[in-house]
């Protein structure tokens, strides 16, 4: 791995499939010109705010998010992850699906998300992400970038079941993305506390796009997409507005970390 600068872009998505990609496309056009070589694009970037919606049109955003992403990173020339956007399931319901793909627009890495969020919060709003998601069957997989390290992918939900993390840290995770859409009933008090939890236990950079704002009358997201390094040290907060966090991935400084702190060599239980 090189030295190289992260975006991980914040939106305010809404029930609008060209309104969305034209939003992502405006802040990777951005990322890019920051020199930008990896741009992480937030959970349900193509389409949020009306569940129902989502799922009558499934097929047609799966089909627009895959190509959207592939034909981004092939016009600018660097990986993008994008993620999570629904894709028809066997069972009916959908996939919530992030991929990974390269500069060439080739898919290096496919997760469909495993922990679905099932939550009924204090502040009125129920999310029954199982009534129309299928959880994903397997643990996320390792990309391996020569250029940009071993780079493994999540959703959301899942930066709550930290074994998930420590199975790719275990097998050689150097960086860790967790693109999002988190509640602000939640984010206020956990969103920030458990990125820095997953890159600290794991000594690992943690890259967060997220939503921001409201993306109708009663869905709001915490924003705040981040990047964070090894030791916990947040490099950039995007704070409230549609935007970017943005900061360098150096090989360096995560040996530094992992030299001073070598807890991944002592662990005990698996």
């Amino acid at each position: 791995m090189k030295p190289y600068l992260a975006a991980a872009l914040q939106m305010t998505s809404v029930p609008d499939l060209g309104q969305n990609l034209a939003q992502a496309e405006e802040l990777i056009d951005l990322a890019t010109r920051r020199g930008a070589e990896l741009i992480t694009l937030p959970e349900n970037f193509s389409f949020l705010g009306d569940e129902t919606a989502k799922f009558k049109q499934a097929q047609e955003i799966c089909t627009a998010s895959e190509k959207f992403i592939k034909t981004m990173a092939q016009r600018y020339r660097v990986m993008i992850l994008g993620g999570g956007y629904p894709v028809p399931s066997p069972d009916g319901r959908t996939y919530n699906t992030a991929i990974l793909v390269n500069a060439n627009g080739e898919e290096l890495l496919r997760y469909e998300k495993v922990h679905l969020f099932d939550v009924n919060l204090p502040d009125g709003n129920t999310y029954h992400e199982s009534a129309t998601v299928t959880s994903g069957s397997s643990l996320p997989q390792l990309h391996r970038s020569e250029r940009l390290g071993q780079i493994g992918i999540s959703v959301c939900y899942d930066v709550r079941f930290p074994e998930v993390y420590r199975q790719l840290s275990k097998e050689g995770a150097e960086v860790l993305i967790v693109p999002a859409s988190f509640t602000a009933f939640t984010g206020k008090d956990h969103w920030q506390v458990l990125l820095q939890a997953r890159a600290i236990e794991n000594t690992c950079y943690m890259i967060a796009p997220a939503q921001t704002g409201f993306h109708n009358a009663r869905r709001q997201s915490h924003g705040h997409a981040m990047i964070i390094d090894p030791w916990g040290i947040t490099l950039a907060d995007a704070g409230d507005n549609v935007g970017m966090a943005i900061a360098e991935i150096h090989p360096s400084r995560l040996e530094q970390v992992r030299r001073q702190m070598p807890s991944l060599q002592h662990r005990v239980f698996g």
